[in-house]
Formats: structure tokens, sequence, C-alpha cells
């Protein structure tokens, strides 16, 4: 429910502050007044397209925002959990808008800046909004289809089909795409075979080229390898002259003598020593290379042969020496991936059928509720009718089902809202039948009974009643109202018998002082209210006749 509504600086109004009360709140004002302005801004605040226009003259920014109370509406409370979006205030939701006179905008939800896709996923679950064309949508086929599901409670039917359709319709464009690529995997398929062949009577495994190229290096200056090793080690310790060693001893000798003299020099004499035990070590490793050195002719000519070939591939292919493993794998991994496909495609046709037959038995489920609800929706329909001075009026809704063409994420029905208005007429469709008035007051006949079915806690009724007048108008605020019982009803009217009919009343009036104009709108007392109704009975001239009149209006 909306609580509190606070305006500043948007459009004409400087200003406003309201708090609303469940049941049925009634607006009204002079012509030109800004009746609506509050829901313009409601509007707004809850995602509607913003503009700088918006903003008052002189004003650097408009803020609007927004308390809900969320008592009896889990849908939002359940949204704003999973959006991470609740405020300290578990029942309560506060909403803002900021727009710049430059046309930016900034949207909040419990103080949490958001994309403005949030604003409007979350208002759609706080208020429901009816303006005064909403019967020119009522020619629209798909409105009519969402009046009827609106008023099915058909959500859950409505997303399994939905849900059926997407897995359905991924699967065609999967098997599309598959065929359209099949020649062309052929040709790549072929290709890929011979590579991939050649590739696999090489077999040139990964890290392989690298350890080839270093074996062929070692093997092709191993000669000198031999002769410097020698040459090393002679010069380490075999020398029958002159070492390394022998002399790194001498010198060892020599700080030992000099330590005992001055402990200072102990540091000397250990990295003497490190240095011999390095000589040592170094010694030992170069006799074992040089053992184990083995100059193959044979496996030189071998390595040499292979390093050959893989940079003879690795041209041929485009890749460096060091990458053909690589490359052969991601071929094989391709061909692979061509053989999966195929497969793909050969079981595609099966998957295919069983997921229309799964969206079509989805799809059916809800055409037989959508019938069921129709006959339903009708019968009240045509109730409404007669009491809306139509009493000859009976609404029909035609629900038929095509399982061969008419296939699309909400289902296999086409919806018809029909009507016939006098005697001896037969039904027909709506916008070939129903006047101007008719419809106004069908459309406010089916609005008010879909609402009662929703969900949704705030319903707005923006001069919905345009069009009509005298008794039917009383019936009109009864309905509104008896709606009002269960559900918040804010309703912008120009009719004395709607506004009547409201538990709460406010008014929307407008100032100038010859430079700057400014909107207002607050509440109003029973006696205050006698006027009003009286004023929008009579006009500005108020008698004791049209004071007589608006005191049976708040009597009824």
């Amino acid at each position: 429910m909306l609580a509190q509504l606070t305006v500043t600086n948007f459009a004409i109004v400087k200003f406003l502050e309201l708090d609303l009360q469940a049941g049925m709140t009634c607006i009204t004002g002079e012509t030109g007044a800004g009746k609506s302005i509050a829901i313009d801004a409601l509007g707004l605040c809850l995602g509607e397209r913003a503009e700088a226009a918006m903003v008052r003259p002189g004003c650097d920014k408009t803020e609007v925002s927004a308390r809900f109370l969320l008592a009896g509406n889990p849908a939002a409370r359940g949204w704003l959990t999973a959006n991470e979006l609740e405020g300290d205030e578990s029942e309560e939701c506060i909403v803002r808008r900021v727009v710049s006179a430059e046309g930016r905008s900034r949207s909040y939800i419990n103080g949490v800046p958001v994309p403005l896709a949030q604003l409007k996923n979350l208002g759609q679950l706080l208020v429901n909004v009816h303006g005064q064309h909403a019967h020119q949508l009522l020619l629209r086929a798909d409105y009519q289809l969402a009046l009827l599901d609106g008023f099915a409670g058909h959500t859950l039917l409505l997303s399994e089909v939905r849900e059926h359709y997407q897995q359905w319709r991924q699967l065609q464009n999967e098997l599309a795409r598959l065929r359209a690529e099949q020649l062309e995997r052929e040709s790549r398929r072929q290709l890929i075979e011979y590579q991939v062949q050649e590739l696999d009577e090489f077999a040139l495994q990964p890290d392989e080229f690298e350890e080839i190229e270093e074996e062929h290096q070692r093997l092709a200056n191993g000669t000198e390898l031999l002769q410097e090793c020698g040459s090393c080690i002679d010069l380490l310790y075999e020398n029958d002259d002159t070492t390394i060693a022998g002399l790194l001893q001498l010198a060892i000798d020599k700080a030992e003598a000099l330590a005992g003299m001055d402990s200072r020099l102990t540091t000397v004499l250990e990295m003497l020593n490190e240095a011999q035990i390095r000589v040592e070590e170094s010694h030992g490793e170069l006799r074992g290379y040089l053992d184990s050195l083995e100059l193959d002719p044979e496996r030189f000519t071998e390595l040499e042969n292979r390093l050959s070939r893989a940079i003879s591939l690795a041209r041929k292919h485009h890749v460096k020496p060091a990458e053909l493993a690589l490359h052969h794998q991601s071929l094989t991994e391709e061909l692979a991936r061509i053989g999966s496909d195929e497969a793909r495609l050969e079981g595609m046709e099966s998957e295919l059928s069983q997921a229309r037959e799964a969206f079509l038995t989805a799809a059916e489920a809800l055409s037989q509720s959508r019938r069921r609800h129709a006959e339903a929706l009708a019968c009240r329909v045509s109730e409404s009718m007669r009491e809306l001075a139509m009493p000859q009026g009976q609404f029909a809704i035609d629900v038929v089902a095509d399982r061969g063409q008419h296939l699309s994420p909400l289902g296999i029905d086409r919806v018809e809202f029909q009507v016939t208005t006098n005697p001896g007429q037969p039904l027909q469709p709506l916008g070939k039948v129903a006047s101007g008035g008719e419809l106004s007051r069908i459309s406010l006949a089916l609005v008010v009974i879909s609402a009662r079915q929703m969900a949704t806690p705030t319903l707005i009724f923006d001069e919905v009643d345009v069009g009509i007048s005298g008794p039917t108008a009383a019936v009109v605020g009864r309905l509104l109202r008896q709606l009002g019982e269960s559900t918040q009803v804010l309703v912008v009217t120009h009719l004395p018998q709607v506004a009547g009919n409201g538990h709460q009343h406010m008014v929307v009036s407008k100032h100038t002082d010859g430079h700057t104009t400014e909107t207002q709108m607050q509440p109003i007392t029973q006696g205050d209210r006698l006027h009003e109704l009286a004023r929008l009975l009579g006009g500005d001239h108020i008698t004791d006749n049209t004071l007589a009149n608006a005191r049976e209006l708040l009597a009824g």
C-alpha cells in the first residue's frame, strides 16, 4: 500500500507531501488544476521516462519519493530479498527518483542506487495504473489476452509454457545452424582428417621439439665438449704441474698460519676451505659428465631427420616448430567436435519433436484453463454491462487454440473479446460494435473485475470514467468503492457520483502570483467535501439544491 508520497519541484508543484490511507481515495479539482500531477510524479518515481521539462522552472532538480507498506505483498518482499534491497524496516519500502535540470536521473530503493530497470520491475509489484485511454488498449489482441490471464492468475502456467517454448526454439535454432554448416563442416572434416593423419604418423609429443633441439646441439658439439671438459678437469685437479686445487691448498696452509697469528683472518680461512670444497665438487660433476658423454652418429642422424621433419611440417601448417604438438592437439579436438556435431544432428529430430510436444502439452493445459476462466469473466462482465446502462449487453470471450501456426511464448491461443449491446445483434468483435462510451464502460468493468484477482495492493484509476455520467457514474462509484474495501484505490475523477463514494477525498488547486504557478493537493474535511461535491455538480455557483444533491451523494 502507498503510505506517503513526497514531491519536490516537479512541474508546477513546488512541494507536496501526501499521507495516504487504505480504501478508496478520490482526487478532484478544477479543470487545468493538475489533478493527475501526483499520479504523474508517482509514475516517475516508479520508473517512467524522465525529461528535463519535469523539473520546475528555475530549479536544479526534481525529487519524488514514495513509502510503501509491504504487509500483504509477499511478491514485493520476495523481490527485495532476492535483489538484496531490503531496508531497515522489513514491512516498508522507500523508493526515490531524482531528475536533474539536464534530464539525467538517479534511482534508489531503500537508499541503495539501482538501475532504472530494477525500479520498473519493483514498481509493477507495488502499483497498477489504469489511465483514461485504457479503453483504446482493449481493442488490441495482446491486451485482451493479458487481461484474461491476469483474471485467471496464470503466472505459473505462463512461466511453464514460456520455458518449454524457449527450449523448443533453442533446439530449432541449433538444428538450423547445424544443417546450414553441414556442407562447410564436411569440407573441413576432409581437410583436417588428412592433416591429423599426417601429424599422427609423425607423433610429435608436447615439449619434444625443444628436447630434440637440445640433444641435437649436444651431439653436434660432442668432440668439442670432450676436449674442453678434459682440459677443465686438468686445470682443476689432474694436471701434473699446477692445478687450481693445489694452489688453493697452498693458500689454505698460509691462511691457517695467518689465522693463528690474528683471529680476524679466520673468516678468510673458512672461505678458502669452502672454495676448495666447491672445486672438488665441480671436478666430480665434470668427471661424471665426461664419463657419461657418448657420441652416437646414428642417434645424431636420427635427430637430424626428426628435427628437419618437424620444421617442414610446422612450415606447412603455418606454426612455429615448438607449437606443432599443440597445433596437432587442436586439430584433433576440432575433428572430434565435427564428429560430435554430426552425431548431434542425427539425433536432433527426435529431440526437437519431444520438445515441441512438451510445449504443446503445457500450452494445451493453459488453453483449457483460459477457456474455463473466459466463461467466468464473460459472465461477470455481462452482469456489469447491465449495471452500467447496457441492459441488453452480452459479453463473450472467444478462445481459439491453433496448434499449427499460432505458437508463441504465450501459448497457442488467439483471444477475441466479443460483444452485443442490442437485442437481435450477434456477438461481434469489440471494435466493430461498441461505441466510445460503451467501450469505456466495458473497459472499466473489465479493469475492476480483473483488479480483484490481482495481487498489486495499490490501484490507480486516472480519469477512467471519461464519457460516463448520470446513474452509470453512480454505479461506477459503487464498483470502485467495493474494490477499495479490499485494495487501496486512488481515483482521479471529475464526476461527483464517483467522488462521493470515496473513503477519503483530496482536492487539487492551482495558484499564481502573476510570475509563478503552483499546484497543491490536500485532504479535505467532511464539510469541505460537501462543498467540493456541490461544485462538481453545479459549477462555481453553489445553490441549496446542489448542496442537497451533494449531501445525498455522501449519504448514499
